[in-house]
């Protein structure tokens, strides 16, 4: 009987055909970053941030899915799955919820601005103080996502070709600041264009190929049927129940508005098209392809456990990180297809390469807008615009190469990842809510809540987390088993790595850090706000009248018009030279 090197030595087939079409998606998008970089090259600085907002509905709707659904989302969601069956697949209903709340009531108050940095906002709404906590929770929360983003596909290389992550990650990182920083939003769209398009390839080759080996969809169904993996919404009231209905659908809305609607990352591809109405059709659009992804990504974690109902490879650690779950399965049904493999990999870079290229392009656009042109006495010339935005790039692809060593330690991703960023998303998306919605709020009020809505969720999100990684937290998986194996492993392992259960000292941890993950950014919203609504008892209250009406969601304008607001056109003009202090920082 072969142990686990061998069986693992036999799948690694990367041959010179999978090199091929790993090398040529990296070749397709560095082209991309010279065509636009030189023969189509950006004239203005809107021209590099937003595409001189010129740009067509249906590339930004494939850049908005390509970069919303990372490597994360590929290798994390089928893992997710397989360990404990299709209940976060519900959170489709969250996506939906968001498609409404986002195309109603905050899109049209930022694409009707005319604005480049999200946070532009918060300096016109309350005050520059407000616009540098936006900026900044941006930058730390992409700095402490991006090497995450990185590090995930590099272990799936790692587990189809044993190169090293720390080998890999540098090439890839380069290769996406290279294009990025040369070719400015219209190279980062159109590179997204074909990353969806290698995406959704490589899921439906693998949905299919794996299909076909088991006896067809069918088959997929009824195993796991059979071991609970499909299941009804558990509509439990339990707040630290993991994943209940609830959770999902509230929880979801707030997590993927926050993400969808607020975010730099995302917004600026909205901000990119002409009119609203375009960007009500690219929401819509995204929405349905976000689903069809996750659709995708569910199968085919049903379809894992379908493959591996009888030798579970992470209790056996053929797959040495739950995250490589994916990339094994993809191995043992592709490989004897020459070049398939690299089609696979090639889609998971391409989901990574989108999000990086995303984040690298919006931390460009926020340093310069709101860290760099507030403070100087002078315009600047675009010369230094240009050299400003592409250091930036560069700068930050650097960084977040150096902290892909302290990622690789820190566990499963797709958890990992919507708790971390909830410490920065939650009280943002509340300061963003109170200032389209709560008119009265002012700048002195949103800020306390704010920094309190940041410390409170910083304390639950982290302690959290540790009590994960010490163990005082453990999740009960669907069921896993190794008894008809046709390979040797290490028995000790196999215990130490089998299903694991609520363990009882997760009694003793503090409620608080309890609570399903998919809460904290709502979590971290409501303390925001509700600390503001009582800051205004301190700090007293604005004249809602005297709040310029288009600074609000257009549902409640008419009930704080002081019936003198100003064309919008004559708004727009007044933007770029927002940069006095506001009477509340006076009083402060």
């Amino acid at each position: 009987m072969p142990n686990i090197e061998q069986v693992l030595g036999e799948l690694q087939r990367f041959a010179w055909p999978d090199y091929v079409a790993f090398v040529a998606m990296f070749m397709l998008c560095i082209g991309i970053g010279i065509y636009f970089g030189f023969l189509k090259k950006s004239v203005s600085e809107d021209d590099y941030m937003l595409g001189g907002r010129k740009m067509l509905v249906i590339p930004i709707a494939f850049s908005l899915v390509a970069s919303f659904v990372s490597g994360i989302t590929l290798l994390g969601l089928p893992t997710e799955v397989y360990s404990y069956g299709m209940q976060y697949l519900y959170v489709a209903s969250g996506v939906i919820g968001m498609g409404v709340v986002m195309g109603v009531f905050y899109l049209p108050v930022f694409h009707d601005l005319n604005i480049t940095s999200t946070y532009e906002y918060l300096e016109v709404r309350f005050d520059r103080r407000l616009r540098l906590y936006g900026s900044v929770m941006f930058a730390i929360m992409n700095v402490a996502y991006l090497p995450i983003v990185i590090y995930v596909p590099a272990l799936a290389f790692n587990q189809v070709t044993g190169i090293g992550v720390h080998t890999i990650t540098p090439i890839v990182s380069i290769v996406c600041v290279f294009y990025t920083s040369l070719g400015g939003l219209k190279a980062v769209v159109w590179t997204d264009v074909v990353q969806a398009v290698s995406m959704l390839g490589a899921l439906f080759l693998v949905a299919i190929k794996g299909s076909m080996d088991i006896g067809g969809a069918g088959v997929v169904l009824e195993r796991a049927w059979n071991s609970n993996r499909i299941e009804a919404p558990d509509l439990s009231i339990d707040p630290t129940v993991r994943h209940t209905f609830w959770c999902l659908f509230f929880g979801g809305i707030v997590y993927w508005t926050q993400t969808n609607a607020v975010s730099q990352n995302m917004i600026q591809r909205y901000l990119a098209l002409p009119t609203l109405a375009d960007a009500r059709k690219a929401l819509c659009i995204f929405c349905v392809g976000v689903l069809a992804l996750m659709a995708l990504c569910g199968y085919n974690g049903l379809l894992i456990y379908a493959t591996y109902q009888n030798c579970d490879p992470l209790t056996t650690k053929l797959a040495k990180a739950r995250d490589q779950l994916l990339p094994l399965f993809v191995m043992d049904t592709l490989g004897e297809l020459p070049g398939m493999t690299g089609v696979f990999i090639a889609g998971v870079f391409s989901a990574a390469l989108s999000s990086l290229s995303t984040c690298l392009n919006s931390m460009s656009a926020v340093v310069l807008e709101d860290f760099v042109k507030p403070y100087v006495k002078k315009p600047l010339s675009s010369t230094a615009i240009n050299w400003i935005m592409r250091l930036v790039v560069v700068g930050v692809g650097a960084l977040c190469v150096c902290l892909v060593y302290v990622v690789e330690h820190m566990g499963t991703v797709l958890q990992l990842t919507m708790s971390l960023e909830a410490i920065t998303n939650g009280p943002l998306f509340g300061i963003f809510t109170i200032g389209l919605f709560l008119p009265w709020i002012n700048g002195n009020s949103a800020l306390l809540g704010g920094v309190t809505g940041l410390i409170a969720m910083g304390w639950v999100s982290l302690n959290a987390q540790w009590a994960i990684a010490s163990g005082a937290i453990n999740y009960s998986t669907k069921p896993l088993n190794v008894e008809q194996c046709d390979y040797s492993f290490d028995v000790t392992t196999s215990l130490a790595n089998s299903t694991t259960h609520l363990t009882a000292s997760a009694n003793d941890v503090f409620p608080l850090y309890r609570i399903s993950y998919m809460w904290y950014t709502t979590f971290g919203a409501s303390i925001t706000i509700i600390v503001s609504l009582l800051g205004t008892l301190v700090f007293g209250k604005n004249n809602p009248n005297k709040v310029d009406p288009v600074l609000l969601t257009p549902c409640i304008r008419k009930f704080f018009s002081s019936g003198s607001e100003k064309p919008m056109d004559a708004y727009k003009a007044d933007i770029p030279l927002q940069h006095k202090l506001h009477p509340d920082e006076v009083a402060l």
